[in-house]
């Protein structure tokens, strides 16, 4: 068994590894898992490291908003279980803090997510690594999941191979990968992470209950997503506003705005700023948004069928995703009141009008109750209460 990357890898004169501190009682205590001892020789030696090139091996380490351990085992098994719902039941991993789940302790440049096998033994030093391949690789099929009868540093030495040992590890390997590893280039500044400190539940069992199932209206939102002290809605007027856009908007919409501002629900769907005036007003972004579906429309009508404003029943939009989908009003009528939701959705084909209010439908989606094209939806394992939430924005947000 190899017992550490230097006796088959260099490192880089150019970014060179350095280590960092961790404590690695606290971090097993809060995995409530001892860890293989050549990770947690490799972390004590190197710090994170890219492997090959092409390996990110990380480790407990913490650098500003860019990353966090913690963070990343939790988005990481997140997508993983979500990306195994495709396998027959039989077949699908578990993955920490389920016992004999997974844990992650890589990923590649090529999407690929390496993990160990926690249940293959009780001595966590013969932990066996399983890969997550993004796509076929050669020897795969189209299989996406791979077992090796390999620990972390075996499995690392084989990627560095210049010929094949007997006998061949199974399944596809990385590789031949550079001979070399280095510290990570967007971690140059990671230092010692803690693990967070136990929290009480936000909400009492009662309160979930209104927040998730009987709660209505701003009220139920309010729970689920409370609003900011200061909502940031501009140094404008809502008058001013419908001035300038020769239209009111309909009143849920500005007691929604007056309630919380702009700013982004759930880490994804973005609410301009409504009342700021100046370069990056409103108006702008609305223009800048049905300028870019018209032109769409020019050249493939079939596949963006909507009017867009201010033509008659046109598209008016009021936010947008992360992901380059829409939400935005259908404006029939001079009434605002009766304008029917609609999503522009970037992923998928244009879809008929929502059937609920601006209100409802942010709770809905939520609660994870809403399925409909162009609104990202929750795992069915995903606790709502845990991705529920609203970051208010100030003056200094582009949106």
């Amino acid at each position: 068994m190899t017992s550490d990357i230097g006796t088959f890898a260099t490192p880089s004169a150019g970014r060179s590894p350095v280590s960092v501190p961790v404590d690695w009682a606290a971090v097993e205590d809060w995995l409530g898992l001892r860890l293989p001892a050549d990770y947690k020789r490799l972390a004590d030696r190197y710090g994170p490291l890219d492997f090959g090139e092409y390996v990110w091996i990380h480790v407990p380490c913490v650098q500003g908003e860019r990353f966090d351990y913690g963070e990343w085992l939790r988005a990481t098994h997140r997508e993983a279980r979500i990306g195994a719902r495709g396998l027959p039941e039989a077949e699908r991993p578990v993955f920490h803090p389920e016992p004999g789940g997974l844990l992650a302790w890589g990923c590649t440049r090529g999407s690929d997510v390496l993990f160990w096998d926690t249940s293959a033994s009780a001595d966590p030093d013969r932990w066996t690594v399983v890969v997550q391949h993004s796509g076929a690789v050669p020897g795969s099929g189209l299989l996406r999941w791979h077992r090796y009868d390999l620990t972390l540093t075996d499995y690392l030495r084989h990627t560095v191979r210049d010929t094949w040992e007997l006998p061949s590890p199974p399944g596809p390997l990385m590789g031949p990968l550079p001979g070399t590893f280095a510290r990570t280039a967007f971690l140059p500044e990671a230092g010692a992470w803690a693990p967070p400190a136990p929290v009480s539940p936000r909400l009492t069992g009662a309160e979930r209950r209104i927040a998730l199932e009987t709660g209505i209206g701003l009220d139920g939102l309010r729970l689920l997503s409370p609003p900011p002290e200061r909502p940031y809605l501009g140094d404008g007027s809502w008058e001013g506003l419908f001035a300038e856009l020769g239209t009111r908007l309909p009143g849920e919409y500005v007691r929604l705005m007056d309630e919380y501002g702009a700013g982004i629900w759930r880490g994804w769907l973005r609410f301009h700023t409504p009342l700021r005036t100046g370069e990056r007003r409103f108006l702008t972004h609305v223009e800048d948004t049905v300028d870019a579906y018209r032109q769409l429309k020019d050249g493939h009508p079939r596949w963006y069928p909507l009017a867009v404003w201010p033509e008659p029943g046109g598209f008016l939009p009021f936010a947008n995703s992360i992901d380059g989908d829409y939400l935005g009003w259908l404006t029939e009528g001079k009434d605002p009141e009766t304008w029917p939701l609609i999503v522009w959705p970037r992923h998928a084909d244009q879809g008929p009008p929502l059937g609920g209010g601006l209100i409802d439908t942010l709770l809905d989606w939520q609660r994870g109750t809403l399925v409909t094209r162009g609104f990202a939806g929750l795992d069915e394992d995903d606790d709502p209460v845990e991705f529920a939430g609203f970051e208010p924005w100030d003056d200094r947000a582009y949106w």
